[in-house]
């Protein structure tokens, strides 16, 4: 058994530093009695549903570089490339995001190794979560151990120690202290194993045919060979493939009940609330995962104050713990005052094409926007003369306020002045 000692090269050590690695994947223990691992609790479909939710939101972000003042687009920035396009040559930038919020959603804590060309970044490869350990060493100071299955040309992989600053860190809820971000799956197992004990008992039941845990009662001694052949017999008869068929009871056998109906378990009630005890994890409205509770439907002027929540209360948190670890891992001292990293919201929060009309209209109209900038925003190329601003009402460009009116554009209608007198120019 030497390879069950030192799988992946690691000792199986349960109460050491190593624990989160091997609880991960051999799960965790609950109150159900039903192990909880990140396999098993995405098999639920509220838990898979949430956190597809925020994945596929984040993917719909562009993570955009700007300079210093936060507004103008730097595409010349070698961070540019990595974050917006191609952050290694295996993974898209919606790959290598998608990673991100899945891994801060299922274990708080997202690694992605840098790979540098002297002191230039060429690349981010990410890493699961449950091979990386957080480590200090006797200075105090943070490194990263990763345990790998097979090393880059093949062959057995081993641990291999990483300093902190070749590494991105993204930490999702963490307490003073402590290294690694909380585990939202660990942390609330006992719901999750919990769900999953439903749903292993709704499978158990509709696989014995709906037929419920049965004994037979005689008035007579059965002889332990009779008994195996009534058993045999009514096995046969029940189960879901064996739906349909007849037994006969003989010598007095009446059936009767040992486990408790299914309504009266408010089997459906558990099942239901569990979908929203998860949605309460991953902080998402359940109708936003098509769980109609409450009588609450998808449809409606609601769902938009229901996005707007999800965006502010949800997305908006965990884009800000990406924004935070790449200002502190990836920008250097230098480069934090000339360089803004932000992840473009605007796509998920825009309304309805009557609102957007509105919302451009006022925008343009206060000088606030070029035209070309509205356009944009609409997916459209620019037009002649859409890169001035304008105000409402005379529409008149901004580095024209205050100059003379421009000869011959009087209102036509205006009365003409009298000429001058003689007298009047004497005087």
């Amino acid at each position: 058994m030497a390879w069950w000692n030192g799988w992946l090269s690691r000792p199986i050590d349960l109460n050491a530093d190593s624990a989160p690695f091997w609880r991960g994947f051999f799960g965790l223990g609950t109150t159900s009695g039903e192990t909880v691992t990140f396999d098993t609790a995405m098999q639920l479909d509220a838990v898979w549903a949430s956190v597809n939710l925020i994945r596929n939101a984040v993917i719909a972000l562009p993570c955009m570089v700007y300079k210093d003042d936060g507004v103008t687009i730097d595409s010349d920035n070698p961070l540019y490339e990595l974050l917006h396009d191609l952050p290694n040559l295996d993974d898209t930038a919606s790959d290598f995001w998608s990673m991100a919020a899945l891994c801060l959603c299922l274990d708080g804590n997202f690694f992605a190794e840098k790979k540098m060309s002297g002191t230039r970044l060429t690349g981010l490869v990410p890493l699961h979560p449950l091979s990386v350990d957080v480590c200090r060493d006797e200075r105090n100071n943070r490194y990263y151990e990763v345990t790998e299955r097979m090393t880059a040309n093949g062959k057995k992989g081993g641990r291999r120690k990483i300093p902190e600053d070749r590494m991105l860190h993204v930490r999702g809820a963490v307490l003073p202290g402590c290294d690694r971000g909380i585990s939202p799956i660990g942390m609330e197992r006992n719901i999750i194993g919990n769900a999953l004990a439903g749903e292993k008992s709704a499978a158990k039941l509709y696989k014995g045919g709906l037929i419920s845990t049965t004994f037979l009662m005689s008035d007579q001694v059965l002889k332990p060979e009779q008994r195996k052949q009534i058993s045999a017999t009514l096995n046969g008869v029940v189960g879901s493939e064996n739906a349909g068929g007849v037994a006969v009871l003989e010598a007095g056998l009446t059936p009767h009940a040992m486990s408790i109906n299914p309504k009266d378990a408010q089997l459906l009630e558990a099942r239901q609330y569990s979908v929203e005890q998860i949605c309460r994890i991953f902080g998402v409205p359940p109708v936003m995962i098509g769980h109609a509770a409450n009588g609450t439907t998808t449809w409606g002027s609601g769902i938009e104050q229901l996005i707007l929540q999800f965006v502010k209360t949800c997305l908006g948190p965990l884009v800000k713990s990406i924004e935070s670890a790449i200002y502190r891992d990836l920008l250097t001292p230098a480069t934090r005052k000339n360089t803004v990293v932000k992840f473009n919201m605007e796509g998920l929060l825009r309304g309805d094409s009557q609102a957007r009309a509105e919302f451009l209209s006022k925008m343009v109209g206060a000088g606030i926007y070029h035209v070309d900038e509205a356009r944009a925003y609409e997916n459209k190329a620019p037009t002649k003369g859409g890169d001035r601003s304008i105000v409402n009402g005379t529409m008149t460009p901004l580095d024209k306020l205050g100059e003379a009116p421009i000869a011959g554009a009087a209102n036509k209608n205006e009365q003409p002045k009298p000429a001058e007198t003689p007298l009047k120019r004497a005087a």
